[in-house]
């Protein structure tokens, strides 16, 4: 690879660009050609998602997909973006290990402590082995550089937060996979607009929205024999690649005098990854808040998801999806253009905005079955 972009770099063509192009181009073919051989195997072996108490779908669907979404990611970065893996070291182990729990899961259906281990072992790896840390919360709380312990502790937590929080959402034909795409997109972008330093990063963001559209593709597909789900691997491995990004973006931001490396200054950065991450974080914890005031265990299924709460009103998975996306895109939209204000109002702005669109599926409902009854 080395020898290539020696021989780019004379030709006068831009390493960057052709790593981005045939990145994303692999990526998404990989993933094109390995799903019809997964959905084949999935039919013939029997191994099919179920319905069951959260599912939105009435027939058995394959949900190995995510698969193929971890060989196309494990290939393309692995040549494309493999100075993470030099900078990074337990980065690919750790995706190893959660593609090995996802499918375990996917097939035989592990118990949560099984995962809840798997997934703590895998976030450690990254945040102690490789460094991978939120140092700071840049004054939200009024707390600013956190000890070493704590920004381990904190750092682990968010990994494993993220991560199932991922997994929630994935309720729906299309929403994990669109709204990985969307926060791919904003991560890749705010990384291209901060220099060469993070071009890696960049690739990277390229490489999982190439390989996420072409499972998208199957997965929005309106005939059954090739539909497929990423399944509890897909999911797992996009929330922990999202909760990478995410917690490197912060890092940027910190004041820190490394050689060659610029120095940025964004306060309202930690809000601005949230903002990206809302939709998880939010779903997240509306549902484990009705399930606590309703006296049940956090980790019971229900259908209190906000996904769950729009089809009550008769849309479509593909609607439903749409509609998600853009209302936590004007979120996004909201924590940029109001970048610059008092952090801890930002992160309040934010919070507000994101479960004013949970319970206003909720509160359309309420809206409708009034003008009913009044009829």
């Amino acid at each position: 690879m080395k020898n290539f972009e020696l021989f780019l770099s004379e030709s006068g063509i831009s390493i960057f660009y052709v790593k981005i192009g045939l990145g994303f181009l692999f990526a998404f073919l990989i993933t094109f050609f390995s799903i019809p051989t997964i959905i084949k195997i999935s039919r013939r072996k029997n191994l099919m998602d179920e319905p069951g108490v959260r599912s939105s779908h009435l027939r058995k669907i394959p949900n190995l997909g995510g698969i193929a979404i971890f060989y196309s990611i494990g290939i393309c970065a692995s040549i494309f973006a493999y100075e993470l893996f030099d900078l990074y070291k337990f980065l690919f182990a750790s995706l190893i290990i959660l593609l090995y729990i996802g499918v375990m899961d996917d097939i035989v259906v592990m118990r949560a402590y099984k995962k809840l281990v798997a997934q703590i072992v895998v976030s450690s790896l990254v945040v102690i082995g490789s460094d991978i840390r939120i140092r700071s919360l840049f004054g939200i709380f009024g707390i600013y550089e956190l000890g070493y312990i704590v920004s381990v502790l904190f750092s682990i937590i968010t990994f494993i937060v993220l991560i199932n929080a991922f997994n929630l959402i994935d309720g729906i034909d299309g929403l994990a996979g669109g709204y990985s795409v969307i926060c791919s997109a904003l991560f890749g972008i705010s990384y291209y607009r901060l220099g060469e330093y993070n071009f890696p990063l960049v690739v990277l963001s390229v490489i999982i929205i190439g390989t996420v559209l072409a499972f998208l593709y199957y997965n929005l597909s309106n005939y059954r024999t090739n539909k497929i789900f990423m399944g509890d691997t897909g999911s797992m491995l996009l929330g922990f690649l999202l909760a990478f990004t995410s917690i490197c973006f912060i890092d940027i931001f910190i004041d820190k005098e490394l050689p060659n490396v610029p120095r940025y200054h964004l306060q309202s950065a930690p809000v601005v990854a949230v903002a990206i991450l809302i939709l998880p974080i939010v779903d997240t914890l509306n549902v484990i808040i009705i399930r606590l005031c309703n006296k049940k265990s956090p980790f019971d299924a229900d259908k209190n998801h906000i996904h769950h709460k729009l089809l009550k009103l008769d849309l479509t998975h593909r609607r439903s999806t749409f509609y998600i996306i853009v209302y936590y895109l004007m979120i996004v939209a909201v924590a940029y253009y109001l970048r610059h204000i008092n952090i801890n109002l930002l992160l309040l702005i934010v919070i507000l905005l994101g479960f004013f669109g949970a319970y206003l599926p909720d509160l359309i409902y309420r809206l409708r079955n009034n003008k009913k009854i009044t009829i």
